[in-house]
């Protein structure tokens, strides 16, 4: 994957459809019961990808349910990114067997950096990956419910050395309330470290999205904005492939979305 890409996002809790606000499990919104329903529309509407956390096992829950609604989810035919509650590696394993693309190593990659480095030698850079999630710059762990004394360029800095190269970073404090996402924490951990990075977290408008690409990362995660509707992935779909096909200097397809 070499070209933007944009994420819809699919977090799942016993099975459904929910959305957190600030990762906080008391403020949760159901959105459906049918996962697999959900990403056909996503590939209906130009998805290529879909992300996939299975907020149970980030909760030490039950994640029974959610890997049933993962297999429905991967028999649509998107490429599956998954993360949420892998911590050893029996729960890396199954993802990657059931035909998950790549999986997201957070807590693990904390308090079990050995994991990693298994997980780098037996499956590949580009089947896992890094994920961040901070609160003013710390880095959060167990379903973002415990700080840590490690700062997001420390945590990236050690990823990058053992042999990650794809990251997603999640600002906690803006994940879900559509505050806007934070591009410029992405953009200096992408440039500091050399890890590929994906912003996550506040994206509420096609000026976010926008604002992510023309900074040069690797792609966005979406959710709340898609499920409320505050966000087409239509039109952004339709917006990237316009973008193609125009020569440098014309006028951006999306100013017409912004009015």
């Amino acid at each position: 994957m070499t070209d933007f890409t944009i994420f819809p996002a699919i977090d799942l809790r016993a099975g459904k459809i929910v959305r957190l606000a600030q990762g906080d499990p008391e403020r949760q919104t159901i959105y459906g019961d049918n996962p697999r329903e959900q990403a056909e529309i996503f590939k209906a509407a130009g998805a290529e990808w879909v992300h996939v956390i299975n907020l149970s096992g980030a909760f030490n829950e039950d994640a029974a349910a959610n890997l049933k609604a993962l297999e429905g989810i991967l028999s649509v035919g998107l490429k599956v990114e998954f993360g949420g509650g892998i911590r050893d590696k029996e729960t890396l394993r199954i993802p990657l067997e059931m035909g998950v693309e790549r999986v997201f190593l957070g807590t693990a990659a904390i308090k079990t950096p050995e994991l990693v480095d298994w997980a780098i030698a037996h499956y590949g850079a580009e089947r896992i990956a890094g994920d961040i999630g901070a609160r003013d710059g710390m880095v959060m762990v167990k379903g973002w419910q415990e700080s840590t004394p490690l700062t997001v360029q420390a945590v990236g800095q050690r990823l990058y050395g053992q042999g990650v190269r794809w990251c997603v970073l999640t600002d906690v404090k803006r994940d879900g309330v559509g505050t806007g996402v934070d591009v410029s924490s992405a953009v200096e951990l992408q440039k500091q470290t050399g890890l590929q990075m994906v912003a996550s977290g506040g994206v509420s408008t096609l000026e976010d999205v926008r604002r992510v690409k023309d900074a040069g990362l690797m792609g966005v995660i979406i959710g709340r904005a898609l499920y409320e509707g505050r966000i087409s992935l239509e039109e952004l779909f339709d917006y990237e492939e316009e973008r193609r096909k125009r020569k440098d200097g014309m006028r951006d397809p999306l100013s017409s979305f912004l009015v």
